[in-house]
């Protein structure tokens, strides 16, 4: 065969490209999609978990927030003074001391029970200002009313105890009863307790 190109040898050039370089071509497409397609299926499983910052999870946080805040500053339904009947006990060596005191209670909307010494239990026992002792079911009602009354008393329970009255014991450090301005506002702060701030974390 004449012309530009001679052929020698027993081989014959090849014409075209080898197919080797498009399968690499293929193979790397392919393996681009692959990684596309797991990526962001990746994506949809950490949102699913996570909630992805969504909207949705968005307003369901707030919404979550706000329901425990309400919760958290609900008032605390307390028993009235009118409701709450008051036994006062005189554990110090000074007369005079439970009367006066039941007295004052009375002016203040309570009702009065038994005025006496105190019970061998407690007579000359009772250090502090005083104590104040009630059935189990009065620890979160009728106590923290007439704590109000005179802040530092000591509060306690007797789970085998009837009824609904309480006793107040007055102990050595006795004085006076607080104040009732001041015991006003002390009722006042049960009732209506301060807000709890929420967590950042979770709100």
């Amino acid at each position: 065969m004449g012309g530009q190109y001679r052929i020698t040898g027993d081989k014959y050039p090849r014409m075209r490209r080898p197919r080797r370089r498009g399968r690499l071509v293929v193979l790397t497409v392919a393996s681009v999609a692959v990684l596309g397609v797991g990526g962001w299926g990746t994506i949809q499983l950490i949102e699913v978990f996570t909630g992805g910052g969504d909207s949705a999870s968005a307003v369901g946080t707030k919404a979550a927030c706000a329901d425990r805040a309400s919760r958290t500053v609900a008032p605390k339904v307390l028993p009235r003074p009118g409701t709450i009947t008051v036994n006062v006990l005189n554990a110090t060596t000074r007369g005079g001391l439970a009367q006066k005191t039941a007295d004052e209670l009375k002016k203040r909307g309570f009702k009065v029970g038994e005025v006496a010494n105190a019970t061998k239990q407690y007579d000359k026992k009772v250090k502090g200002t005083g104590v104040l002792l009630g059935p189990a079911a009065a620890l979160d009602t009728s106590l923290p009313v007439l704590g109000a009354q005179l802040a530092g008393a000591e509060r306690r329970t007797d789970p085998a105890r009837k009824g609904t009255e309480v006793d107040l014991i007055i102990g050595d450090k006795f004085q006076a009863l607080t104040g009732k301005a001041d015991a006003d506002r002390a009722l006042a702060a049960l009732a209506d307790p301060e807000p709890t701030p929420a967590s950042k974390k979770n709100c």
